[in-house]
């Protein structure tokens, strides 16, 4: 019985590694979007929110399934209620990366140093959503403190990029609107980053049963 439910664990993880890959591509697609002015990459990304969302009830079935049919331990349990509230974040992140390609598809925003933030901000975002992910297939407390710590780098692109739109809006031909579209993305990236730190909790809580709060 015992191994049967290892082996059902075991694939849970699998699910979520397919799940954080799919986010991960989510946001790597819409930035390339934004940055390379690719569009049809942006026209994908609903789809993979939806992939994501899908992925989502199945791990949420499976889960429910293990609490239901097998006889979990107190350390089971703590793994598989995190799971549950993991994949609620990873469903954030594909519905607001969903969001950005929505933006940069119907704006007209050109490649420039603004971007470049943007992308680099994406590629941090993207990075502490795979690791946070890994560090609980791994159990890994001090890889998901690190998550925590990164959030860090993220914040601070955010910082930098509202301290930009602030310049452009003094200048006497600045484009509100192209503005708005940039703070917009970084937001959603900002919350992206937040999403992660919310799994990263959870992967802690499943190891210590504690979370950093």
């Amino acid at each position: 019985m015992r191994l049967r439910f290892d082996e059902q664990l075991s694939r849970l993880n699998k699910e979520l590694i397919t799940m954080g890959a799919l986010c991960e591509k989510a946001i790597a697609d819409s930035a390339k979007a934004l940055v390379d002015g690719e569009l049809h990459m942006a026209e994908a990304v609903p789809e993979l929110a939806a992939r994501i969302d899908q992925k989502e009830r199945e791990i949420e079935s499976m889960c429910l399934k293990l609490l239901l049919q097998q006889q979990p331990v107190a350390t089971d349990l703590r793994v598989i209620s995190s799971a549950l509230k993991m994949i609620t974040d990873m469903e954030r992140i594909g519905k607001q990366s969903a969001d950005i390609a929505e933006i940069v598809t119907m704006a007209n925003i050109k490649n420039t140093d603004d971007t470049d933030d943007i992308h680099n901000m994406a590629i941090a975002a993207s990075k502490m959503v795979t690791d946070s992910i890994d560090a609980f297939v791994k159990k890994d407390a001090d890889a998901a403190k690190a998550v925590i710590d990164y959030d860090d780098v993220v914040d601070g692109f955010f910082d930098k990029i509202k301290r930009m739109i602030v310049v452009y809006f003094s200048k006497p031909d600045a484009d509100s609107e192209y503005a708005i579209d940039l703070l917009m993305i970084a937001k959603y990236l900002e919350r992206i980053g937040d999403h992660a730190v919310n799994i990263a909790n959870w992967v802690l809580f499943s190891i210590t049963g504690n979370k950093e709060l």
